[in-house]
């Protein structure tokens, strides 16, 4: 869709938050037209008819709504519940330390993990149609009772049952391979500008194609997948039928995950250019013959004319899948010797203690065991109804599950109580500093003020929370893998009641009770993460605060799961520097301002702009979390060297507005109250502008309420964002009218 063509002196792009906002909420109109893109992501302007079509300021507003792109409905909304574990280790693969020794490994470790959360994905689905249904519950009378949609295969022989009942796990590795194949934009359309782009990390965000990538991991992922399902179906067999033909093929299973895990443990293989399609050949043949062996077990399954064991349990299924968590565990313990290896030895210089990638990869482990636990308790739980005899099917859940749900819920529990000791002995400190803020910021309140002070002072106390959160991160990542560690334990057929009562005394019941506590607490868990979700697409408050999770995790490619959400930013940031390198050409000067994953979306837009493009540029960032949490979070990507870059890309034409009340956005070169007067060896200096919130708090004459407390909602329509604007198009050479000047 072409523009206009009645360009301006200057063109104010503005990019919005995580709110999602509509396009004439971002333009602060009323009345606005598309000038560029589609639905998903596009360039609006306001209507020329319409007398307010250029902006307060003087400039010609246009914005840019990318808010559909990582959500846009309800169903890819809530997807965040269930694809938030792939989500979290496909993340924790971008938060490496900033060494690039540490890269390889690190990718490697964590692309393993992720094909961790794929193979227990699969054995949670057979357990369930496998272990509890095909094995178990078509064997009891009781459980078939009443049951006529299950009826139907009681009494068949078992090599039938769990054949007809491997088509399910093989339907949901179907299912979510369909679903990360669904059909996306072509990439050339939205490729960036290739000239004078920056060399920085952070400055190659959307210039990849991560498609052939997604691809091959898809491929690798999809093999294990079905092997994991073979394997699971030919140990059961083999247990009273050692056959050779059963050795064979679980030899064969065997190589097959062995190439899975071959191929992912070469980044510099899996990371070939685009153009290279030897390799996209290797794992689609790895693919092929996964799928083409699963027939073939599916095929011994159902006619071996063997008897098979009679057990309790699926033979083969707790020891598969203990064996899956002492992997994981061993991983995680990897994972973390690298990093503490690698990382900065300078104080302070460590976001995370350096263990950003242990702790969101563990908690994506965490939150996938505690899935596929509840799962199952929950499948077992529905079986067990209207059982009289005292062998339910509920008492024959894999050992492994019962650790697991002892852990998550052990790790979530420690990790609550901490976090409220933290609340409670840090609010002294976080109190007294807010404090000395309000009076900085209001030094002769009158005497009724002195209820909204107190409102202030804890609006920025609660802001000031956000630091807090890391200790509690990285306390809650190391629960959580040693919550997946103790789950090993299954193997020498141990439940915790028996292990803790023997050691410590505590009685086996209470035990009991606790995981199924703690197997409430899971779905609990769940079903406030879906409801959630429903609030954040229908509310904007709620989709303010959860949708910052959800848009930090999605801007990053799928390098590690690709089965992960797709990336907004491979589309957004290149269509970004089309449009704004097409608006200079033209002869416009053009004013970004970004508000909270916008700005970050431009500082990743700037970094790509050729130089003669970026010196028509200036920069306006408020609410920003470029400094407080993505240096934190992703210091590879993200740190001193990149943002002075973008500085320097603007000419420093570059202001950053920031509140104390904002728990996400905050200053990013200096905390300073007021910003300092530019230096030569300090340019950066005068572009954090901290902005008093709120205004007053006092009741103007006129209103019946005191100003509003911002705290992360933007602030177009304030005085020092209106100020900050006029500044920058005087230093662009442009117009910069007073506000409500006709143009």
């Amino acid at each position: 869709m072409s523009g206009p063509d009645d360009s301006g002196d200057v063109v104010e792009l503005r990019v919005h938050g995580v709110s999602g906002a509509s396009a004439a909420q971002v333009l602060d109109l009323q009345q606005t037209g598309q000038v560029a893109g589609d639905r998903s992501g596009g360039f609006y302007r306001p209507r020329p008819r319409y007398p307010d079509s250029a902006g307060a300021h003087g400039v010609t507003l246009e914005a840019y709504r990318w808010g559909d792109l990582p959500s846009g409905t309800v169903a890819r909304t809530l997807a965040v519940v269930f694809l938030l574990p792939f989500m979290l280790v496909n993340v924790a693969i971008w938060m490496r330390p900033a060494n690039p020794r540490s890269e390889a490994t690190v990718k490697s470790l964590c692309r393993l993990l992720a094909l961790t959360l794929t193979v227990l994905y699969v054995l949670a689905i057979a357990g369930v149609a496998l272990d509890l249904v095909g094995w178990k519950c078509l064997a009891s009378p009781d459980c078939l009772a009443g049951r006529s949609w299950l009826s139907w295969l009681g009494g068949r022989p078992i090599g039938l049952r769990l054949a007809v009942l491997a088509l399910v796990p093989a339907a949901a590795v179907g299912l979510i391979w369909r679903v990360s194949c669904r059909p996306g934009r072509t990439f050339e359309a939205f490729r960036a500008p290739e000239q004078g782009t920056s060399a920085s990390r952070l400055g190659t965000v959307g210039q990849w194609d991560a498609e052939p990538l997604v691809g091959r991991l898809r491929a690798i992922h999809v093999a294990a997948a079905f092997a994991t399902l073979d394997l699971v179906l030919l140990l059961a067999r083999g247990a009273s039928d050692a056959s050779p033909v059963t050795i064979a093929l679980t030899a064969i299973t065997g190589v097959i995950l062995t190439g899975c895990v071959g191929l992912l443990c070469t980044p510099p293989l899996m990371d070939r250019a685009p153009g290279d399609k030897r390799l996209d050949r290797v794992t689609r043949t790895l693919r092929t013959a996964a799928i083409s062996l699963t027939v073939v077990v599916v095929a011994l399954v159902l006619t071996s004319s063997q008897p098979w064991p009679q057990e309790r349990e699926l033979p083969g299924y707790d020891s598969t899948l203990t064996g899956l968590f002492v992997a994981q565990t061993t991983l995680l313990i990897a994972l973390g010797v690298v990093l503490l290896w690698h990382r900065r030895r300078e104080h302070g210089a460590t976001p995370l203690f350096g263990l950003g990638a242990l702790v969101v990869a563990a908690i994506g482990i965490s939150m996938a065991v505690a899935y596929s636990a509840e799962l199952v308790y929950r499948v077992a739980d529905f079986l067990d109804r209207g059982v009289s005899t005292g062998a339910g099917i509920a008492s024959g859940p894999p050992r492994a599950y019962t650790w697991a749900i002892y852990g998550f819920f052990r790790a979530v529990l420690f990790t609550a109580i901490v976090a409220g000791l933290v609340i409670v002995i840090s609010r002294r400190g976080r109190r007294r500093a807010a404090a000395a803020i309000v009076a900085r910021d209001f030094p002769d309140p009158p005497a009724e003020a002195g209820p909204r002070l107190r409102q202030v002072r804890d609006a920025i106390a609660r802001a000031r929370f956000t630091e807090k959160l890391v200790p509690l991160a990285v306390l809650y990542g190391c629960l959580a893998g040693l919550g997946t560690a103790t789950t090993t334990i299954g193997l020498l057929g141990q439940v915790p009641g028996d292990v803790i009562e023997r050691n410590i005394g505590l009685p086996a019941g209470a035990i009991t009770f606790t995981i199924a506590f703690g197997s409430w607490v899971i779905a609990a868990i769940i079903l406030g993460l879906i409801i959630g979700g429903i609030f954040a697409y229908r509310t904007e408050p709620y989709r303010r605060h959860i949708g910052v999770l959800w848009d930090l995790g999605t801007f990053w490619p799928r390098a590690a799961h690709p089965f992960a959400p797709p990336c907004y930013s491979e589309r957004a940031v290149p269509e970004l520097a089309r449009r704004i390198t097409y608006l200079v050409e033209r002869g416009d000067a053009v004013l970004l301002t970004g508000h909270s994953h916008g700005s970050v979306l431009l500082a990743a837009t700037v970094l790509q702009l050729p130089p003669q493009v970026g010196d028509r540029v200036a920069l306006l960032t408020h609410g920003s979390p470029l400094r407080r949490l993505y240096a934190r979070l992703f210091p590879a990507y993200v740190d001193d060297a990149a943002l002075h870059e973008i500085g320097r890309r603007v000419g420093w034409r570059w202001v950053n507005l920031w509140r104390d009340t904002d728990p996400i956005g905050g200053w990013i070169f200096s905390p300073r109250p007021a910003p300092a007067p530019a230096t030569a060896g300090d340019p950066a200096a005068p572009v954090d502008r901290r902005q008093r919130d709120p205004r007053d708090v006092v009741t103007p004459p006129g209103d019946s309420v005191a100003p509003p407390i911002h705290g992360h909602w933007p602030g177009e329509s304030d005085e020092p964002f209106t100020e900050a604007v006029q500044e920058l198009v005087q230093r662009l050479g442009g117009r910069a009218d007073t506000p409500g000047t006709p143009r």
